[in-house]
């Protein structure tokens, strides 16, 4: 069973892991980290209060957090097919990862910049910041070491995710766990697929905690 062939198949399956997990993270931070920003600066007793917006903002990301990624990646494939053309492979993967990541990093975003110490924020405010000069030179370098901790966690996630695509052709280690290991019932590539799995799991969150340690000022 372990000849070249099935060696390649879990390395191309390896990288495509990597690629999709990648790709998704770095496109969810694009929309959940300004969205987080807002989700932050438009309450009441925001830098930039607008109730209705928070509002509106606030139930986008609880519906959408509260749907399950399974059905999620099933409800978004039209959207997919749209977007990329098709709905299997690992590229199709990264729309319903972004989808359903984007609304959890926001709300990672959102209570790492509400650890900030108000005190610094008041400060910056009777100095006659702009809200827009509070947030990129205050807010979130201040939060910046939690920030990392949430990317380590968000990526973790996304991992997890990416391995549930299996079950639709998503491609990457989920979908030879899922058409090898399950399917065909050959137990040690399901158990090398999930030794594979836990290593990325504890570089990201090894490599993020080391980097948040050498971000942090308080220390």
């Amino acid at each position: 069973m372990w000849d070249n062939s099935t060696v390649t198949m879990l390395l191309m399956g390896l990288l495509e892991t990597i690629y999709m997990t990648a790709l998704s993270t770095v496109v969810a931070y694009l929309i959940g980290l300004p969205l987080g920003v807002i989700l932050v600066t438009s309450e009441e007793s925001g830098i930039f209060p607008l109730p209705k917006v928070n509002k509106i903002l606030n139930v986008i990301v609880n519906i959408v957090r509260s749907v399950p990624f399974l059905i999620l990646l099933v409800a978004v494939i039209p959207f997919t097919r749209l977007v990329i053309g098709t709905t299997i492979g690992s590229t199709a993967t990264v729309v319903p990862l972004v989808i359903a990541s984007a609304p959890f990093i926001a709300r990672l975003v959102e209570s790492s910049i509400k650890e900030v110490d108000k005190g610094v924020i008041e400060a910056a405010v009777s100095m006659g910041c702009s809200p827009f000069q509070i947030i990129y030179k205050v807010m979130i370098p201040e939060a910046v070491p939690s920030l990392i901790i949430g990317a380590a966690i968000a990526t973790t996630t996304i991992l997890s995710y990416s391995a549930m695509a299996g079950f639709v052709g998503g491609g990457g280690l989920g979908d030879i766990a899922i058409r090898y290991g399950y399917y065909r019932y050959e137990n040690a590539i399901m158990i090398v697929t999930v030794i594979l799995l836990v290593i990325i799991v504890q570089i990201a969150q090894e490599i993020g905690t080391k980097i948040a340690k050498k971000q942090d000022k308080r220390k």
